[in-house]
């Protein structure tokens, strides 16, 4: 089954490919010509997911899929949300972004923050919904060196008290936000194959 997925994230196109394996045709927007910036304007990260899926669908006429996440600090009234990418600036810096959350967090205890990733998929014009959550806290250091984004900064609870910067990708799909919603995802397309 060939199916473009609406980023051109490298990291989250390498994360999303592992999981995904060799049962797909999997394409980014750079394989299918893709080169426009896509509209996220929604206000909330299942509409920027739909909005780009649909963009592809819509303009390039292809099956596909979009997702967007965001990092969800309650000290922070929820912030960054929705403005995960540019919380700290349009350059969409991860170590200015970072900064910016220990710095609003400063010695507060109450770090309790969790990660949500909404997929949509449009298949043969359907459009379907997943979601993933991570629960998990914000670290008062950054600490590690894989990953990207956030992941020096956010501990998921589930693990053993490493940030996912600390982690293996295959550990961090294991318990993530983005791995569960990809998984979700995976079941629905195997059980319509």
């Amino acid at each position: 089954m060939a199916l473009v997925f609406a980023t051109n994230n490298p990291n989250k196109i390498a994360e999303i490919q592992t999981q995904l394996g060799d049962a797909y045709d999997f394409k980014s927007l750079k394989k299918i010509g893709c080169t426009e910036e896509i509209p996220e304007t929604s206000p909330t990260l299942a509409g920027n997911a739909r909005q780009k899926a649909r963009h592809v669908k819509d303009n390039h006429r292809h099956d596909c899929f979009s997702e967007d996440t965001g990092l969800v600090v309650d000290a922070l009234g929820g912030a960054p949300g929705v403005d995960t990418a540019h919380y700290a600036g349009p350059e969409r810096s991860a170590e200015a972004n970072n900064k910016k959350i220990l710095d609003g967090l400063g010695t507060r205890d109450d770090r309790a923050a969790r990660f949500k990733t909404f997929i949509c998929l449009i298949l043969d014009e359907e459009e379907h919904l997943f979601e993933g959550v991570c629960e998990g806290h914000i670290a008062v250091a950054p600490s590690g060196t894989d990953g990207f984004g956030y992941d020096p900064i956010f501990i998921p609870a589930e693990g053993d008290g490493r940030t996912f910067a600390e982690m293996s990708r295959e550990e961090k799909q294991g318990i993530s936000h983005r791995g569960r919603a990809v998984a979700k995802l995976i079941n629905f397309l195997s059980a319509r194959a």
